[in-house]
């Protein structure tokens, strides 16, 4: 079987148009799919296909959540990429709990739209779009840890991961001050205050559609039971029910129909607009982190800038040195940072416009669907003589 969702797929191209094209991926970002899933006991194992760019020949390997998140610690980790603070770095969707801890209520909490449908198709679905971004990501699709990852048939996993820059970060993420110093830079001062409004309008959109969802299938659900308690009160032993039984049977199935409209409309609102809503809400989040490592690294050079002032004679040469090599690194990562936020942008729009009007599409031809099944009911239900 096979998880992917196609709509996504703009979202790479976008990536990869809008990056600068210094040497493409020796994989093929489009061509990673997951395409099985395994579980024995508490693990979930998925497979994982992928092709490299310039040849045919395919690569099948098994990971674990586990190893998705030492993947993403190991981008985290890269210590000899210029800038790497400034990439809005694809964001990893949340782990399935164990079967032993799973409630309904805590992994709809956990993961939103993520936990919804069946055989963890929209989990896989997210996992999927989440390692094609990262193979089509000019920089991070360079790292050994990636290559690593969908090409070596042992597990990853267990490898340490050297400690790197978001270590130090939750050091930073400590000194709550930070989070609201004053940039000096006005696009920079614009991007933080879109990412704080944004991020709470999709959260609160992603959980009220959340509810139009549940509320349908619990709608769904619902109309089981009244169709199924509407053959409770079929007799064909009384003549003079015999027509009472046949509107019985009839509304039954028009009580069908409906059943089967919610669970349909519902699933297409889990597979397009849903799973966007949970995807754009995870890269608010990812930027939001990008541009808090932007401000600690300024905090950093304006600390090192007073140093300097303040430095004593004998000191003043070796601050300057510090000063200096700061002052590279806050333009390296505010350089990319710039970029990747001008990528972005361009993505979001694509992905959000496709996302739409595939749940339009989808939702039109259900609609078409239970037209047409109603009204034969209709038709049916007016030749009844009674």
């Amino acid at each position: 079987m096979h998880y992917g969702s196609a709509l996504a797929k703009e979202m790479i191209l976008e990536h990869c148009q809008g990056s600068n094209e210094e040497s493409a991926p020796s994989l093929s970002a489009s061509s990673i799919k997951i395409t099985d899933i395994t579980q024995d006991g508490e693990s979930i194992t998925f497979a994982i296909t992928c092709q490299k760019s310039s040849s045919s020949d395919g690569v099948c390997v098994f990971r674990t959540y586990e190893d998705f998140d030492w993947l993403q610690q190991s981008l985290f980790s890269q210590e000899d990429v210029p800038g790497l603070q400034g990439i809005i770095f694809p964001p990893l969707p949340g782990k399935l709990l164990p079967s032993s801890q799973q409630t309904p209520a805590k992994v709809l909490k956990q993961l939103g739209f993520l936990s919804l449908g069946d055989e963890y198709k929209i989990y896989c679905e997210a996992l999927e779009l989440y390692l094609q971004q990262v193979a089509a990501h000019t920089i991070l699709s360079k790292s050994k840890a990636l290559q690593s990852f969908l090409t070596s048939s042992e597990s990853p996993g267990k490898q340490r991961v050297k400690k790197g820059i978001f270590n130090r970060l939750s050091q930073a993420m400590e000194e709550i001050r930070k989070e609201g110093h004053k940039d000096v830079d006005e696009f920079f001062k614009s991007e933080r205050d879109r990412n704080t409004y944004l991020s709470a309008l999709y959260k609160s959109s992603t959980e009220k559609f959340l509810d139009v969802v549940l509320t349908k299938q619990r709608l769904a659900v619902a109309c089981g039971h009244f169709s199924t308690s509407l053959h409770l009160c079929v007799n064909q032993e009384n003549p003079a029910a015999v027509a009472f039984s046949k509107i019985c049977l009839k509304l039954s199935d028009i009580i069908e129909v409906v059943k089967i409209n919610n669970e349909k409309t519902s699933a297409n609102d889990i597979s397009t607009l849903g799973l966007a809503l949970d995807l754009e809400s995870r890269y608010q989040e990812a930027k939001r982190e990008m541009l808090f490592r932007r401000t600690c690294k300024l905090v950093e050079l304006e600390t090192a800038n007073r140093n300097s002032e303040r430095a004593k004679p004998n000191k003043k040469a070796t601050m300057e040195g510090v000063l200096k090599a700061t002052q590279k690194e806050f333009n390296s990562v505010s350089s990319v940072a710039k970029q990747e936020i001008e990528v972005y942008q361009r993505a979001r729009v694509s992905v959000l416009r496709d996302f739409l009007v595939g749940w339009c599409e989808k939702q039109l031809n259900t609609a078409r669907e239970s037209a047409d099944l109603i009204s034969q009911h209709l038709d049916a239900c007016r030749e009844f003589d009674v």
